[in-house]
């Protein structure tokens, strides 16, 4: 089944009122539910509010193609549903998408739990 297109205007937006308000509804949205979580458990402290800030700002210099990457399993998801796409090619935007995965872990762009679960979406996908 596939989920609906994150939008990174509406994180970024999420990210930078989670300063001011409820922080981790950015997380929420973005398909990151524990971590949600943990943001609103901490909101009594600044934590979330840093986090939420640093986010935002990370989202904001991320292009739509990174950010496609990160939260929308960028283009893989879109041509895996696809029948009319040949198997091989199918197996090839697999194992391309995780490389990227991995590049992003060991870059610190992502957490190991992260790439896990964006790692078991791509697979059960296929």
């Amino acid at each position: 089944m596939l989920t609906k297109r994150k939008s990174r205007t509406i994180a970024i937006i999420l990210a930078f009122s989670g300063t001011v308000t409820i922080s981790g509804l950015h997380k929420f949205y973005l398909g990151q539910p524990l971590w949600g979580v943990l943001y609103v458990l901490l909101s009594w402290t600044p934590i979330p509010k840093v986090a939420s800030a640093i986010e935002a700002v990370w989202y904001l210099t991320l292009d739509e193609d990174r950010f496609d990457a990160n939260f929308n399993l960028g283009d893989v998801e879109q041509s895996m549903g696809r029948l009319s796409q040949p198997v091989t090619n199918q197996v090839e935007l697999l194992s391309n998408a995780l490389r990227e995965l991995d590049r992003l872990r060991e870059d610190g762009l992502i957490s190991e739990y992260e790439f896990e679960q964006k790692r078991r979406q791509l697979v059960d996908k296929m």
